[in-house]
This record gives C-alpha cells, structure tokens and sequence, in this order.
C-alpha cells in the first residue's frame, strides 16, 4: 500500500469520511491556537472597494469568511475547491452570513482554472500546497489568475517539523513521519517556494514563520492527529495494533495536561512583477 493524502484525493473518499474532513476544517477555524496564524497575515488579502479575492483550495470556505466578515473587506471574493462536497458545504455554511452576496464557491482544480488571465487582485492558498498533486502548476496557476502588481499570498506548514511526544523517542519519530506521509504530498514544499518564486515572476515582499506549540493541553494538535492517524493504517506504514494506543496515548496526555506536540508554519506575501 502506499500513501495517499486525503485531501489530495478527496474525490475518492467516502462520504464519512469527507465529513470527518468537513469537521476538521471548520473545528480548525475556530482553533486560537490555529486561526491567530491566519490573523496575522489577513490585512493582507484585504483589496480596494472594487477589488477581487481568489481563495485557490478553500475548502469548506472557513478561511474565507473570516477574511470577508473583517470590517475592512468591501471586495468580493472567490474560493474554488476540487470537492464538489466541501463546495456544497461552503455554500451551505456561508448561505446565513450578512456578506453572503460578497462570497462566491465554485469547484475547480488549482492546477487548471477557469478564470481568465489576470482576473484578481489578490490570489491566496491557504495550507494547500502541502497536499496539491504539482505545486509548481499551482503556483503557475495562481500567478497566471492574479493582475500584474497584484499580491500572492501562500500560507502553510513545514510539516517534517511536526512532532508529538511519545516516551519511546524512536518509535514516536516514526510515527511522525508516518503520520507525516500519509497526511501531505509536499511536506517540505515551504522550504522550496522562495528558491522558485523568482522564476515565476514573483518578488517576496514578507515572510516569517511561527511555531505552533501545545503544551500540556491539546486542541488543534488533538483535532489532527484524531482526523488523520486512520491513514497511517491506511497506507501500511503501521498496524492498527501500533496507531490506536498511540493515539489513545496522545488523548491521555492531554486529559493528564501532559501532552506536547509542534510544528512550524510559514507565510509568503508576494507581488507579480
């Protein structure tokens, strides 16, 4: 067997399980631990008046309607998606929110999207190339879709930095890694984008990284490792006999209120020159 990220393989999931991902994405958004990452670097996705927004991989739009609900955002916006799923949900989810009319949802594949050449101003992804099949197409895609001038903004994980604790520091390493592969196609992709930018006509104007840390008690960690340990099992890097109490060891560690887990994520704002 080998891995297969689940979001890059949405398509082919079952329903239960695209719900287990529709919870994960909406639980997240609604993280401190999480969301205060996002806060940090929204001003700027922020246009003029007149100004469009593209989302490329929103999801279940959660991003998004943070993005539009500050009370500086009087543009419209745009979020594409490939699961038809997490579309009908972003509708669903933004359909009783006072900017319902500013907010679009439309399926799409990041590599190839049909939106005309230089249709926004501002074009983000948010932690999406960590899980896209080419992130050099997206990243294409995204400079192709945004006006000349006009800003990019990437946001993801280094996720080879993740880690949870674990007495047994081999076997927990192990596991990391396992967890790892079986989460993300590109777990590394955020040390390449700033070696790559430049042959793409983008000039970095920012960028900064922080570490996302849990200790003692856990919610995003905790959200994430419930979510995804199942595809460790699922691609045959470890048996369900290993995962379970690893994962049952995790969720005690954080009823005990020692629980440590971490990783490092990194925002790139970018203009097309």
């Amino acid at each position: 067997m080998t891995a297969k990220d689940p979001h890059r393989f949405v398509n082919e999931l079952d329903a239960a399980a695209i719900e287990r991902l529709i919870a994960r994405l909406e639980s997240r958004a609604k993280d401190k631990v999480f969301t205060r990452l996002f806060d940090r670097y929204a001003p700027e996705l922020v246009p003029g008046p007149e100004g469009q927004v593209l989302e490329v991989g929103c999801g279940t739009g959660a991003t998004l309607r943070s993005l539009v609900r500050r009370p500086d955002f009087r543009g419209r916006a745009v979020g594409v998606d490939q699961s038809a799923d997490f579309i009908d949900a972003a509708r669903r989810f933004v359909a009783t929110e006072p900017f319902a009319d500013q907010v679009e949802f439309d399926v799409g594949d990041a590599h190839r999207l049909d939106f005309p050449d230089a249709s926004f101003d501002i074009v983000f992804a948010h932690t999406l190339i960590s899980h896209v099949t080419d992130p050099l197409s997206v990243l294409r895609e995204m400079v192709r879709l945004v006006k000349p001038g006009g800003k990019l903004a990437i946001f993801d994980g280094d996720y080879a930095s993740m880690t949870y604790a674990l007495p047994d520091h081999d076997l927990g390493q192990r596991l990391d890694a396992a967890l790892v592969k079986a989460s993300f196609n590109n777990p590394r992709i955020m040390r390449d984008l700033p070696r790559m930018m430049p042959e793409f006509g983008l000039k970095l104007e920012s960028a900064w990284g922080e570490a996302v840390v849990e200790i003692g008690n856990g919610s995003y960690f905790k959200s994430f490792v419930e979510t995804y340990a199942p595809y460790i099992v699922k691609a045959g890097f470890f048996p369900a006999e290993v995962v379970e109490p690893w994962l049952a060891a995790q969720i005690k560690a954080i009823e005990d209120g020692t629980f440590f887990a971490a990783c490092t994520y990194y925002t790139y704002i970018a203009r097309r020159v």
